[in-house]
């Protein structure tokens, strides 16, 4: 009872005084047959700590144990792990010897499952550690996940009919007559980063950034606080820019990797949405001169400071300087990119990286330039009222991009209040009122020249987008920007692609396939998946293609963003292999585990060619061109009569 006092006192003691663990852990496991597994536990172990062996005398230090919290009756295990050999020595701390490791210990047993349901054992470990002045005790549970291709189980929390539920959706696929057509997928990663490169050039004619061009101009040219030549600083001070903003995008990797549908979920939530809509009035209500959106002051002195120190850090603080000075314009432009990103099913965080990728690089280049010559700091046009009109058109565009979002909160709640000729009107009222701002006092001459040429594009902007109201097919290049074609006031229309006949359930369409001996085209999409519009409305419209899907192909469309509640019947939760609780109670979380689970797959458009059995026909594919699109569908059809 003494000693444990005393231990319990060290402890205290020592949690009070450590900074950092003497012991961390970690495990790996190693698949030996179908039921058995190896769990091996590694510590590491601080300089000068001892970790105690679990054959220690127990008059001594607390030895470590492994405690399975699991019930044993789906399992077969021993409590007592093997371990590495210890090494037996004189205790300063306890006055006797003792077993104990030094910097690294190994633990292993081997678990023999009696339920092929069980895929995750819980295993507490209780250990002591002391140097040979104080002495910590620790507890720690691990989740250990047998096999992280399966669903796992927490207890109380996923039952076996969760898992049950979870297996259903695991189809019976036939992959041997897969055939890889060999198409290079076209990624929008080359688009996001030139939207990013234009938008970083957009942000360089802003208000904002004319202030930082003769700061810049004054650093470079004192030598002084210049240890490296000309060459060297100009280039740290472009690439510390683009590195900045690249950085941006790190924390929307951390999210993915997490849950691959994480960046999908937030930008279809409604929530998000509405937030969305919320953030870019006001960003219109800012560029329209009414507030402006700035960072600190004492953050940019801050930075201002620390740049004066010279060297490499000067460099770097300097970067960070240009970008909070222009943060007020940038912002609401940045913005831009982190929502379209982010609206993107597909590797919406790879995206936003190549996006902030391009718009580092532009705002770079000309900073590089003059950081490298001064001299033509003169060939720079001066700000005047080009800057404000340039500024306020920005405000039109960022109010129109508001109802973009306003838009998918509506389709995916299903609500009816944007339909697809609501949201051109307002289009149109917008870039009407811009076209006429941008005309100012050259309005009513209606003359075409430089100055007025803006003013021009815009009004026949707007007439185009009157065009759309009459014939949807007129607007199809602004397809995933605009609501579907098929969400529209008019009743006759029904709500498949294109009046194609399409099912959004796959057992339901299934049936229809076998029924009229078809094959099935299984399309993963989204209620605000922009790729998934362009390619109905631009590839799939073409005649051939549309012939081919009509006549040979049933569609089963599943919108994993499909907000609609499931029955308590069909609710279930599952533990992915992060450890995280997913509650499948609607509609599109179930049909995006279900692309999960059978094609490993978690981007939208995604499309499947198979038949009823379950065999597949062909590599699946995603966005596309339409001759690659078309080549394979045909090269599925032959397939199917082999």
């Amino acid at each position: 009872m003494i000693k444990h006092l005393f231990f319990v006192l060290l402890s205290v003691f020592s949690l009070n005084s450590q900074d950092q663990e003497p012991v961390t852990w970690s495990y790996e496991v190693e698949k030996l047959t179908n039921q058995e597994y190896k769990i091996t536990f590694d510590a590491k172990i601080l300089d000068g700590w001892k970790l105690y062996s679990q054959f220690s005398p127990e008059e001594g230090s607390v030895s470590t144990t492994f405690n399975y919290i699991n019930k044993k009756l789906d399992y077969e295990a021993d409590n007592v792990f093997n371990e590495n050999p210890y090494t037996i020595g004189y205790d300063n701390v306890f006055k006797m010897d003792l077993f104990y490791f030094e910097k690294e210990a190994s633990f292993n047993q081997t678990i023999n499952l009696l339920n092929k349901d069980i895929n995750q054992i819980k295993i507490e470990v209780d250990y002591s550690s002391c140097d040979d002045e104080l002495c910590i005790f620790r507890n720690e549970t691990f989740n250990i996940v047998l096999d992280k291709t399966k669903i796992v189980q927490d207890d109380d929390n996923v039952s076996l009919n969760d898992i049950r539920k979870y297996n259903m959706l695991e189809l019976d696929l036939d992959k041997s007559s897969y055939t890889n057509l060999d198409i290079v997928q076209s990624s929008n990663y080359f688009e996001i980063f030139i939207f990013g490169l234009l938008a970083g050039f957009l942000a360089l004619l802003t208000p904002c950034i004319f202030p930082m061009i003769p700061l810049t101009v004054s650093y470079f040219i004192d030598q002084t606080k210049l240890r490296y030549s000309s060459a060297t600083s100009a280039s740290l001070y472009g690439l510390f820019i683009v590195l900045i903003y690249l950085l941006l995008s790190v924390p929307f990797h951390l999210f993915d990797s997490l849950n691959p549908n994480i960046l999908n979920t937030i930008s279809t939530n409604v929530y998000v949405n509405i937030t969305f809509f919320i953030v870019f009035i006001l960003f219109a209500i800012s560029f329209f001169g009414y507030f402006d959106i700035v960072i600190p002051s004492s953050l940019i002195s801050t930075s201002e400071k620390k740049s004066e120190k010279g060297g490499v850090v000067g460099i770097f603080f300097m970067s960070l300087t240009l970008a909070l000075v222009s943060f007020s314009c940038t912002g609401p432009i940045l913005g831009s990119l982190l929502a379209g990103s982010l609206s993107s099913a597909e590797s919406g965080a790879t995206q936003l990286s190549y996006g902030m990728l391009g718009f580092g690089a532009a705002l770079a280049l000309p900073f590089t330039f003059l950081a490298f010559y001064p001299k033509y700091l003169s060939l720079i046009p001066r700000s005047g009222i080009w800057l404000k009109k340039l500024k306020v058109s920005l405000g039109f565009i960022e109010l129109a991009l508001a109802f973009k979002f306003l838009s998918n909160a509506d389709l995916v709640e299903g609500w009816g209040i944007l339909k697809r000729e609501v949201f051109i009107i307002i289009w149109v009222i917008i870039f009407l009122i811009m076209s006429f701002y941008l005309f100012g006092s050259y309005f009513g001459k209606f003359k075409f020249n430089y100055k007025s040429f803006s003013g021009w594009f815009f009004l026949f902007f707007s007439l185009y987008l009157v065009s759309g109201l009459f014939e949807s097919k007129n607007v199809r290049l602004l397809s995933g920007i605009l609501p579907p074609e098929f969400y529209s006031i008019n009743e006759n229309n029904n709500d498949c692609p294109l009046g194609l006949n399409c099912f959004k359930d796959y057992e339901s369409g299934k049936k229809y396939a076998i029924d009229n001996d078809r094959i099935i085209l299984l399309d993963f999409t989204g209620w605000a998946c922009a790729n998934c519009r362009r390619m109905e409305e631009n590839v799939w419209s073409k005649p051939t293609i549309f012939n081919l899907l009509d006549s040979e192909f049933v569609i089963i469309s599943l919108y994993v963003d499909d907000r609609s509640k499931l029955s308590e019947e069909e609710e279930f939760k599952y533990l992915n292999s992060s450890g995280n609780i997913q509650y499948i109670n609607n509609v599109g979380r179930r049909w995006s585990l279900f692309q999960q689970i059978n094609f490993s797959n978690a981007s939208q458009p995604y499309y499947v060619a198979m038949m009823p059995s379950g065999k597949i026909l062909t590599e699946p594919i995603q966005y596309t061109s339409e001759k690659n699109f078309e080549n394979w569908l045909r090269l599925s059809l032959e397939e199917s009569i082999k």
